[in-house]
């Protein structure tokens, strides 16, 4: 597994990380939790050490499974979680109280005494990200936390941020079919050293070419919802991954590393979820792939963006 410095701390992590999203009830689908478990632990061993979790996933499902997971290797993981979402999503939280009572109930949840990477899941507009990085920053007084991160915040909030404390990562939504962030964030993460962690990058498992017509989501998908999946989007999106995959069998691999390998390429750090351990030994093959400026020219051309947008009412 390559490796590389994680933004403005003194970790080292994997060049490829583990997104844990899927692994919980209401997001896409059914869940095993074994099986789960089981994917967590070959990460580990294949050199994987970023596992990515928040405290609203599965309303605390998540962090409870990784903190089963990690029980005996806790050394070989670098963990992240979020704070932010009320349950259900039902709420932006950034007030101090919040901050302080959350962290607590995550560190009880993944049966931690620190987490190694802490982000604020979204920006609460109704506090100033000065007195919500001011609250993280007094977690890593504490030593509940060790680095600080922020997750879907525009350039002056990372800035502002940063000012109070250094921001360690970044995370977005990237990919081929997200590209909004290469005008402004990530211009401004690179001159302020700030790791861009890249979520989605295979826009929410679309770019996997198993997905042919909306029927294949299940009832309690909740990709359904979103606008890339749905009417003409769907048909559209599918031709363009059909022209990946082209590009993909000349470069000897799956369009899945095609899309991941785009990302890494880019300077980012991916974060591909999965439930299963063959699609996570795909993806960790991905850091061999190499693509040279023509190859990043050919993708580009054939997929500059895709049709709908990444939630309900974006374009």
């Amino acid at each position: 597994m390559k490796t590389r410095k994680l933004g403005n701390s003194d970790l080292e992590v994997s060049s490829i990380g583990l997104g844990l999203m899927g692994m919980s009830p209401g997001i896409y689908g059914a869940i095993n939790d074994e099986e789960s478990i089981k994917t967590i632990h070959r990460a580990m061993e294949l050199g994987v050490t970023l596992l990515d979790t928040a405290d609203t996933y599965g309303n605390g499902h998540n962090e409870e499974l990784l903190g089963k997971a990690l029980a005996g290797r806790r050394e070989k993981a670098v963990v992240a979680t979020k704070f932010g979402f009320g349950p259900n999503w039902e709420f932006v939280g950034g007030h101090p109280e919040y901050v302080k009572k959350a962290i607590d109930e995550s560190l009880q949840r993944l049966g931690l005494d620190y987490i190694d990477l802490y982000y604020q899941h979204r920006v609460d507009p109704n506090v100033p990200i000065e007195e919500t990085v001011g609250a993280m920053a007094d977690l890593v007084k504490a030593g509940k936390v060790r680095y600080l991160g922020l997750s879907e915040a525009d350039a002056p909030t990372i800035r502002r941020a940063h000012a109070v404390h250094p921001i360690s990562a970044l995370q977005t939504e990237y990919s081929l079919w997200s590209r909004d962030v290469e005008q402004e964030i990530i211009p401004t993460v690179n001159e302020l050293g700030i790791t861009f962690v890249a979520y989605s990058p295979l826009s929410r498992g679309f770019i996997t070419g198993e997905l042919r017509k909306f029927e294949d989501l299940k009832e309690d998908d909740i990709r359904r919802q979103l606008p890339r999946f749905q009417g003409e989007n769907f048909q559209k999106n599918v031709d363009i991954v059909d022209k990946l995959g082209e590009i993909a069998k000349e470069k000897n691999c799956t369009v899945v590393q095609l899309a991941i390998a785009w990302t890494i390429a880019k300077g980012a750090l991916p974060i591909p979820g999965t439930k299963r351990r063959r699609y996570l030994e795909e993806n960790v093959r991905t850091v061999d792939i190499e693509l040279t400026s023509e190859d990043l020219a050919r993708i580009d051309a054939v997929s500059p963006k895709a049709f709908g947008g990444r939630y309900p009412g974006m374009e």
